[in-house]
């Protein structure tokens, strides 16, 4: 409906306004009105009794009628001094019902008086005090009926209320054309913008462009401009997404193969006769298993979730001796020096492969950091409990974050903390811990070095929760 429109509510608005306003200056309108009428009352009276003065008081009943007939009144009262006072009188057809002084009226008193005029229909005598003009005296005094001033206040009330009338709706049709062209159609063309960015948010061509000349209307468009934006990158990052996961997908299918065939001579080698070849064959078929097993799950972010921890008890020192192993076969003799600072009793619920994950990509960060300064370095795995965790530190004496890496620390490709690198690392990291039902939480980074903690809750209802 036209009402429900924003065109409609502020035409009707304005009418009201409108309205308001003439009805505001209409009574003072009316006060005044009232006031002249009688005011030329008082002049006519006074000229009437001029003409008496002037032929010495010596006039004719007849012509003392055709006087106060053209001066609209009864009576004329003219106190010219003390002494004496010139009468001009006829027959009044009632008794004097109330007096008016002009000479002190206020502006209230002369509304309030004005109304009273309207309001009352029957024909009433009052008298009205007034000045003369000219100072022709102290004051003149007349009675006269309010019929005639009733008569002519409405006459005049109705012009006042049509031409109010007019000014109102020609205001309102500008006013409604005015706001039509400024607001409205800015509106419009904005909701117009999102109807179309809606069908297709992943197009960059339909976000829109800020052109509104009203400020409002402009700050909403760039507003809705840069959230476009934002959505629209998401959008771009999600399909990225999805896409990786496809070809995660397929590539773990084909890797998962690849590797079966090298773990089944993993196997073969354990029967070397090489005490060296010996030892390191287990090693190799654990790391095998465990490229397998990842193919398996499909990598992080290949899917859209991690699979549920499976929660088992393992000596935490032992799961950091092996991952401070295959990093150390990954760097370059001499230029790093791991620390384990573990118990060797200490023991925590968690899934090993989830867990040897998250601590590889920590300590392997730590590790290409301090690589990338060409300077030695040292890592330093810790871990310990209280009543409620167990936690995991893992430091480095590396050169410390940059910043763009810290405000997108754990957002997937986003929080990248070296050229080349995809910010995988710490996103999935972050994930596998949540599954956990624990976090992981960066302590520090300065130029003295990097560290982490992981945090796993103790809680048996906690970590059957992150388990499910």
């Amino acid at each position: 409906m036209f009402l429900n429109s924003l065109s409609g509510r502020f035409l009707m608005l304005t009418v009201v306004f409108v309205m308001l306003a003439e009805v505001l200056i209409f009574l003072p309108s009316i006060a005044r009105f009232r006031e002249d009428y009688l005011l030329l009352r008082l002049e006519r009276a006074q000229i009437a009794s001029l003409a008496l003065l002037a032929t010495d008081e010596m006039i004719s009943e007849d012509l003392e009628r055709e006087l106060l007939s053209n001066a609209g009144v009864f009576n004329v009262v003219l106190r010219r001094d003390e002494m004496r006072q010139l009468v001009l009188s006829s027959p009044l057809p009632s008794p004097v019902h109330a007096t008016y002084d002009l000479r002190a009226a206020s502006p209230l008193d002369l509304i309030r008086d004005a109304l009273d005029v309207l309001r009352k229909r029957e024909n009433r005598v009052i008298r009205v005090i007034g000045n003369p003009v000219q100072a022709a005296g102290l004051l003149i005094e007349v009675t006269i009926e309010t019929a005639p001033l009733r008569a002519n206040m409405i006459e005049y009330a109705l012009r006042i209320l049509a031409l109010s009338a007019i000014i109102s709706a020609v205001t309102a049709i500008l006013l409604f054309v005015a706001v039509r062209v400024l607001l409205v159609a800015p509106i419009r063309r904005l909701v117009g913008h999102m109807t179309a960015y809606a069908e297709a948010p992943e197009d960059a061509r339909r976000i829109i462009e800020p052109s509104g000349g009203v400020t409002e209307v402009r700050e909403a468009e760039q507003a809705l401009r840069s959230l476009q934006t934002q959505l629209t990158g998401a959008l771009r990052q999600k399909e990225r997404l999805a896409q990786l996961g496809g070809a995660v997908a397929k590539v773990s299918h084909d890797l998962r193969n690849i590797l079966t065939t090298a773990t089944l001579f993993a196997d073969r080698m354990e029967r070397s006769n090489d005490p060296a070849v010996a030892r390191a064959a287990p090693k190799l078929v654990g790391s095998l298993s465990r490229a397998v097993n990842l193919c398996e799950s499909t990598l992080a972010f290949g899917r859209a979730e991690e699979p549920a921890p499976r929660l088992e008890r393992l000596f935490l020192r032992l799961l950091v001796a092996e991952v401070i192993e295959s990093e150390q076969l990954a760097s370059r003799e001499g230029e790093l020096t791991f620390i384990t600072d573990v118990a060797p009793g200490l023991t925590i619920r968690a899934d090993s492969e989830q867990l040897f994950r998250v601590l590889s990509n920590l300590v392997r960060n730590a590790r290409q950091a301090i690589e990338a300064t060409g300077r030695p370095g040292t890592i330093e795995i810790g871990g310990g409990e209280d009543e409620e965790t167990w936690w995991i530190r893992v430091g480095d004496t590396g050169p410390g974050l940059p910043e763009k890496a810290r405000e997108h620390l754990f957002t997937a490709f986003q929080g990248g903390a070296r050229k080349g690198g995809f910010g995988l690392g710490l996103a999935i990291s972050a994930e596998l811990i949540r599954g956990h039902g624990g976090r992981l939480d960066l302590v520090r980074t300065d130029e003295d070095g990097t560290e982490f903690i992981i945090r796993l809750p103790k809680a048996a209802a906690v970590l059957e929760v992150a388990a499910q």
